[in-house]
């Protein structure tokens, strides 16, 4: 005999249970108290259970006016950075009856086709991070309700911004060097349009002019391995040399490692090295790098609750995320000067 494939419907539950369509609508809406009894209700859900009933959820939502997901707008996955933000998003949109849709955007490629015939009837909302807002402009999510990451406060797209204290991690790292005995800087920025990094360069330079005898020079790259092998190569054979480099992340700084021992320059004997965000690559060089901690997946976990507040009418909690500086080998007193 052929197997009965037909999917159960709501008609089905309630002509099993004996009840109407509506109090099967109550019941399993879960919003029933008052109107239908526990007996009722009880039986209306082992007749859902028995008959293995699913509620087409897409087509409820649609007709409420929302399809509870949400599009976390990232750049391309190529650190675990993102992947951590995605995860503390996802765990709280999970908790609030949310779905999360990750949306990368690569540099170099542009963002990925918009997945969406129309992100307004798609989406319920939008996180971004600033280092992929021209996706933004793809898919139309500035039109939606909008929390933004690691963004202007002041002149941000969104409703709500959640940023990370990069300006003091970044001022942990200028005391800590400083500390040591630091004076003569190279700054290794990212070579990526964000304001994010803009804080880093300007927090830098700000904290250095205060101390009388501090030089700073800076060189771009592009945030890989190689080409920040590249620029710290042509940083030091065109300039004199300093006795710190400080790089606007971990991957900065493994090229500039590299960079360094290929000069024949020893890490921290001959230069000091730090980083900016504790990935796993910080303690896979040797030696282990100085770098400042960021918590990823609280600044998704964050991010989500900035839009479900903004969801609801309330106002998001205010106030940047704290970062730790962490202190490994790569920095060391300079040595003397000749």
């Amino acid at each position: 005999m052929a197997r009965n494939t037909t999917r159960p419907t709501s008609r089905d539950v309630a002509h099993a249970a004996g009840v109407s369509q509506a109090a099967v609508s109550l019941v399993l809406g879960d919003k029933w108290r008052g109107r239908v009894s526990e007996p009722t209700a009880e039986r209306v859900r082992q007749a859902a259970h028995d008959l293995g009933y699913r509620p087409n959820l897409a087509a409820r939502n649609l007709r409420l006016g929302h399809t509870r997901t949400i599009l976390l707008v990232v750049p391309a996955l190529t650190t675990e950075f993102f992947a951590g933000v995605y995860t503390g998003a996802a765990r709280i949109a999970a908790q609030h009856g949310f779905g999360l849709v990750l949306y990368p955007s690569p540099e170099g490629i542009g963002p990925a086709r918009n997945p969406f015939a129309s992100a307004q009837a798609a989406l319920d909302g939008v996180i971004a991070s600033s280092m992929a807002a021209d996706a933004l402009t793809a898919i139309r999510g500035d039109q939606l309700p909008l929390v933004m990451l690691d963004s202007d406060p002041h002149g941000s797209l969104g409703a709500a911004t959640v940023n990370l204290d990069i300006a003091d991690g970044t001022r942990q790292i200028a005391d800590h060097l400083l500390g040591l005995g630091h004076h003569h800087f190279l700054h290794l920025a990212a070579d990526v349009p964000s304001w994010t990094f803009q804080v880093r360069a300007d927090t830098l330079a700000e904290r250095l002019t205060t101390v009388p005898g501090t030089t700073l020079r800076t060189t771009r790259s592009p945030m890989a391995i190689e080409d920040a092998r590249h620029a710290v190569t042509h940083a030091l054979r065109d300039g004199p040399h300093p006795t710190a480099v400080v790089c606007d992340d971990d991957k900065l700084a493994a090229g500039a490692y590299k960079a360094l021992r290929r000069l024949g320059l020893r890490v921290p004997d001959d230069i000091s090295v730090t980083g900016l965000d504790d990935l796993a690559l910080a303690t896979a060089i040797d030696p282990e790098l100085t770098t400042v901690r960021l918590d990823a997946e609280l600044f998704g976990e964050r991010g989500m609750h900035a839009l479900l507040a903004v969801l609801d009418g309330r106002t998001p909690d205010q106030g940047d995320i704290p970062v730790h500086l962490v202190v490994r080998g790569s920095t060391a007193p300079p040595p003397p000067r000749p």
